[in-house]
């Protein structure tokens, strides 16, 4: 079997087998690996009063470590719970807002239907004759504009005429000007 070496930023480095099953040894696991490391230091040390400090020294480091790991560990949850807690009041809020514009769209919607069916049980009769009076406006309307149109297009056609003559004579002016000169 070949070995990996495994290191996380939580946990101490490790010789981790490629059949291992587990992806990362639990804390119990980790504590275990420290107190073997722990041994060993005690056991390769020349004297015990070298040894009992270095021992120390290796405990409070791994305590030291231990606590900033759970702060930050604490500290990232408590964020992550803020967050949630901030995106839920938001979702809430704007939950809120839409349906009160609901609310009042479908009021107005009520309102309105009434107003129509009050206008049409109101005046059946009245109904047809608005339709007639607003045909002959929209009729009187057309023949006014056609009838504009055909005095425009007699104009236009006037103003052709008098650009042509002028146009004649600007042409008969320069060649006798011309004739002149020679």
């Amino acid at each position: 079997m070949s070995s990996l070496l495994s290191h996380n930023k939580d946990q101490p480095r490790i010789r981790k087998s490629l059949s291992d099953s587990s992806p990362t040894p639990s804390t119990g696991t980790t504590k275990s690996l420290r107190h073997e490391r722990l041994s060993r230091l005690s056991s390769s040390g020349s004297s015990d009063v070298s040894n009992n400090t270095s021992t120390n020294h290796a405990e409070s480091y791994f305590q030291r470590r231990e606590n900033r790991l759970s702060a930050r560990k604490k500290a990232e949850e408590e964020s992550a719970n803020n967050d949630y807690k901030k995106m839920y009041e938001k979702a809430l809020a704007t939950n809120q807002r839409l349906k009160s514009r609901l609310e009042t769209s479908k009021q107005e919607l009520t309102m309105i239907q009434d107003q129509l069916q009050r206008a049409q049980k109101g005046k059946p009769g009245d109904c047809g004759s608005n339709v007639l009076e607003t045909e002959k406006k929209e009729s009187w309307s057309l023949k006014k504009r056609i009838s504009d149109m055909e005095e425009q297009l007699k104009v236009k056609a006037e103003l052709k005429m008098e650009n042509q003559r002028l146009k004649d004579e600007n042409g008969a002016l320069i060649r006798v000007i011309s004739k002149l000169s020679k």
